[in-house]
């Protein structure tokens, strides 16, 4: 397999993921061509994911005030066999950043569904308050029209690399994305990263109007409590550039 060359590095960071059991028809509509929708031990999930991107670089090249943002996305998990190879990926159904010019890039190059809106962050880690058992909370929100949105979420506990076969595992290590094309086909793109040492959450809060977000379909779904959630502590990343199916 050629490996393709980098298209962006960062890191990501404060990684919040919210994981919600819903109805494999709801996603099949949205699965990308020559992957297939993948589950954890018979359950289909979707994941509000909120975090932090510092030190951005685009082909190398750093942009001024583009640097360090927040995102949060809606995805869910695919899965792709190439030559006996299992990939087992992401596609998102919206991603939402704080610069326009950050969503026409990401539109642009992988066709993903970027939306640009004011966003704001709150990180309490415990290195703030010199105790590595208290927890960590994190928040991150964004604005439609007069109303903040928010998700948050509190830890327990200290963090540790996830279990093998866990949904912790499942949520994280996905290392490829997959994007629909509005003239068809697939872009594939690979992210490599390091596995992350995870928090188990004590609380969590999702406060959106999900039918505007992501459709009507997705607002009872996301209304329900989720079925797991967790923080990663993320770390540096690599987004290889994308090639069409």
């Amino acid at each position: 397999m050629r490996t393709q060359g980098i298209f962006l590095t960062a890191a990501w960071r404060q990684l919040a993921m919210l994981n919600f059991a819903v109805d494999p028809a709801l996603l099949e509509p949205l699965v990308p061509h020559g992957t297939s929708l993948d589950s954890h031990r018979e359950r289909t999930l979707v994941s509000v994911v909120g975090f932090m991107f510092t030190n951005t670089r685009v082909r190398g090249i750093s942009v001024p005030f583009h640097r360090d943002f927040e995102e949060v996305n809606l995805r869910f998990y695919v899965r792709r066999e190439v030559d006996g190879e299992v990939r087992r990926g992401v596609v998102f159904v919206k991603e939402i950043v704080p610069r326009r010019a950050i969503a026409a890039i990401a539109r642009l190059i992988y066709g993903e569904n970027y939306v640009a809106l004011p966003m704001d962050h709150a990180i309490e880690a415990p290195a703030d308050s010199g105790d590595p058992d208290s927890p960590v909370f994190v928040e991150y929100r964004w604005k439609h029209g007069s109303r903040w949105n928010a998700l948050s979420l509190r830890t327990t506990g200290r963090p540790d690399l996830p279990v093998t076969g866990s949904e912790e595992e499942f949520v994280t290590e996905h290392y490829w994305g997959y994007a629909r094309q509005r003239r068809g086909g697939t872009v594939e793109y690979r992210v490599e990263h390091p596995r992350w040492r995870v928090w188990r959450a004590a609380s969590t809060r999702f406060d959106a109007d999900v039918a505007w977000l992501y459709g009507e379909k997705f607002a009872e779904p996301l209304s329900a409590s989720p079925v797991s959630a967790f923080l990663a502590e993320g770390s540096a990343v690599i987004v290889r550039r994308g090639a069409r199916l």
